[in-house]
């Protein structure tokens, strides 16, 4: 249904795509991996009519194809979903699905006609959604809904999927997956990019592996696993599952009692924090999962001082010691580490070089600053801090000269989490540590974490990866609109039970 043959792409000095060669079979789900930079992404938005190769074939049917631009493929019956969904908030789904398409003539719209054959559609392919529902009042489980039935409106017979759960409940992937196979049973050509191989093996029928632009593996799904897929992806042996030896937690470093929090002048109902209270124990690591945007970021933002302080309520205490009214530098100072969500926003200066953000936050204390910090800066202690933590976060490449922007995402978490550790916190607050990670940084990522909690320091981990929370957790956790709406043993509990307490179901914690 779909090939690429030998499909080449560069970007200035960078070779994203080096002779990329594989064939899709019709009525399939075929998944794409690879590590970041493997130039999956680039691949696909060739195949899309998003990027021209620079040589090399797509084609569609048998027949060598050259697109101009998205439309050209979309003509051909290409659809794509992209991670981050491209849907107007303010409007219905019916008006988001024909957009840029829209039925009827420039004097009436033929608005009725079109929710029709949406609610048809709907029904068709199990994708329960009104047609006359608003974007914004929509779950991001829906909204992928929309985005599938816009491509299926368009009459797509070939869909690319780029990480497609990535942001999903459990039960959402669930009902994804349901969706996909009712699809392809109805013969649609699915491709789903994707870093996830236990998905990979639960819902696609192939594999093809990228390494360094290169196809370095096909593979039928029944005959390989997540350890061979890993090992391709990689060019080595990978831990796929963090070896966690059993905690032995000491006495409590954080303690936080009723913490609310909202925009100011918000009426209660509207508060992003309502009531939270829970400790973390020095050597253990406590997970919060939850569907993301029930609170998470505005409780790790509170506890790091980041929030504005008028609009907190409720007590955090530090080793019994309140801190609530402290800036951000005072909690750092008192042993507060923080490795925020957003590393561009929060974690780094791009433009700066990689010495100079492994100060941050530390560029007023000895041996960095000597003097007043803004006038005297110890350049020759600042370079031997940076070559340390490059060297032993294996940051690549070690030059503490570079700026920031230029390394991977990968790279730029692996900076952020040593500097944060040099400091030997008391207090680990990590937010989503391996997001846009590969699989080799996620090892390294996991097993620094670990070190940690058995150094004896206190994790809070924020992790949107229901695998990741549990695996890391010695306690777990659930968020719910701005609440703790459970307690589980991440060493027990099924990813259902999970998922139903993050979308408002009931389980035994």
């Amino acid at each position: 249904m779909l090939e690429l043959r030998e499909i080449t792409k560069r970007f200035g000095d960078v070779l994203a795509n080096d002779r990329v060669s594989f064939a899709v079979a019709p009525g399939t789900i075929h998944a794409l991996v690879g590590e970041n930079g493997a130039g999956k992404s680039t691949a696909m938005r060739i195949a899309y009519g998003f990027y021209s190769a620079d040589s090399g074939d797509v084609v569609v049917d048998g027949a060598v194809r050259r697109f101009a631009s998205p439309q050209d493929a979309i003509a051909l019956g290409i659809g794509m979903v992209h991670q981050h969904f491209m849907l107007v908030e303010p409007m219905t789904v019916a008006e988001n699905i024909v957009l840029g398409i829209e039925p009827g003539n420039a004097l009436q719209l033929d608005v009725a006609g079109a929710v029709s054959r949406i609610r048809a559609l709907s029904a068709e392919f199990g994708l329960a959604i009104d047609p006359t529902a608003r974007i914004e009042d929509l779950s991001v489980g829906q909204q992928q809904r929309v985005e599938l039935l816009k491509a299926l409106y368009r009459q797509a017979r070939i869909l690319i999927l780029d990480e497609p759960t990535a942001v999903l409940s459990p039960q959402a992937v669930r009902d994804l997956f349901a969706i996909l196979r009712r699809m392809r049973e109805q013969g649609k050509t699915i491709v789903i990019v994707t870093h996830k191989l236990s998905e990979v093996l639960e819902i696609s029928d192939e594999v093809t592996v990228m390494r360094d632009g290169k196809v370095v593996g096909n593979r039928r799904t029944a005959e390989t696993s997540a350890a061979e897929l890993a090992r391709l992806m990689v060019g080595r042996d990978v831990l796929l599952r963090v070896v966690k030896p059993e905690g032995h937690p000491g006495k409590p470093v954080l303690a936080v009692r009723g913490l609310s929090s909202g925009a100011l002048g918000t009426k209660d109902r509207e508060r992003r924090l309502d009531g939270v209270s829970f400790e973390v124990r020095a050597g253990e690591i406590v997970g919060i999962a939850g569907i993301e945007g029930n609170g998470q970021t505005e409780l790790i933002e509170a506890l790091a001082g980041l929030a504005e302080p008028a609009a907190v309520t409720g007590t955090i205490e530090l080793e019994g010691r309140d801190v609530e009214g402290l800036s951000a530098r005072a909690r750092r100072a008192g042993g507060i580490a923080h490795v925020p969500e957003d590393r561009h926003r929060r974690g780094l200066l791009l433009d700066f070089d990689l010495a100079e953000n492994s100060i941050l936050g530390a560029d007023d204390r000895p041996p960095v600053a000597v003097g007043p910090w803004h006038l005297w800066l110890n350049r020759e202690a600042i370079r031997r801090r940076t070559e340390k933590i490059l060297k032993a976060f294996d940051v690549r490449p070690p030059d503490p000269d570079l700026p920031a922007r230029s390394l991977s995402g990968g790279n730029q978490q692996k900076l952020i989490l040593g500097r944060e550790l040099e400091e030997s916190p008391k207090l680990l607050l990590v937010a989503q540590p391996t997001r846009g990670v590969d699989i080799g940084g996620i090892e390294f990522i996991h097993r620094r974490l670990v070190e940690m909690r058995d150094a004896g320091c206190a994790v809070l981990l924020v992790s949107s990866e229901l695998e990741e929370v549990t695996a890391l957790s010695d306690r777990l956790l659930v968020m719910r609109e701005g609440r703790i709406v459970g307690e589980v043993d991440p060493a027990r509990a099924t990813p259902e039970e999970i998922g139903l307490l993050m979308t408002g179901g009931n389980a035994a914690a």
